[in-house]
Formats: C-alpha cells, structure tokens, sequence
C-alpha cells in the first residue's frame, strides 16, 4: 500500500524519482535521528506517566538538546486499516527499481512514463 500510494500521489504526479532506504526491522536503534533525540524524550518525560496522547506529545513537543536540536510532533487521529492489499494489477504500476545492496530495504521508485 505504501509503495503503491507513494506512486501514484506523488510520484506520477509530480514526476519525481525518489530513493528509499529502509533500516531493517530491530535496527531503528542505528537510525542517527531516533539515536540524538529517544534519549532526551527519555529524560524529558522522566517515568512520568503516559495518561493520554496529548501528554506524550507534550513531552515529545517539549523536548530540546543542549545543542538546540527541537523535537516536534503531531498526532494524527484517524484510525488506519491494517492488512489492506493492493492487487496485483495495481502493485505492477510501481515502477520499483531495486538496489543492488539490501534490495529489500533499499529501492527508487520513478514515475510513469507519460502517456504521450
């Protein structure tokens, strides 16, 4: 679904060509964002009980590094199905191109070709 999204609302629409590189499942720990920012969320909320959304986005939206590096964060409400498959006639409009290295992780997606 993701892919197929990403094709078809952005992409084709905007004819642009994008490399993703997923890390692999487990690893989020090595993604250097999460790394600089999960341990000052840490601190900043302290074990103070998560009771509601809003206050984990309070402290999350209040976060700061000494280095000035500012968290932000929105909540998006809507509930997203899980399991939704695209079938394949759809799925073979991703024009998928995958990477030599980790291509499971890591591929470009370029628009449709015009139809002109």
């Amino acid at each position: 679904m993701f892919k197929y999204e990403l094709q078809t609302r952005v992409f084709n629409r905007f004819g642009v060509k994008v490399t993703l590189c997923h890390y692999p499942l487990g690893t989020s720990k090595w993604d250097p964002i999460e790394h600089r920012l999960f341990s000052e969320i840490s601190k900043n909320w302290a074990g103070q009980p998560l009771e509601s959304y809003e206050t984990a986005i309070d402290f999350i939206r209040t976060t700061k590094t000494k280095t000035g590096l500012v968290a932000k964060a929105t909540l998006l409400p809507q509930n997203y199905p899980t399991g939704v498959k695209i079938p394949a006639s759809k799925m073979a409009e991703v024009r998928l191109r995958r990477h030599r290295v980790l291509p499971i992780w890591n591929y470009t997606l370029v628009p449709a070709r015009s139809k002109t």
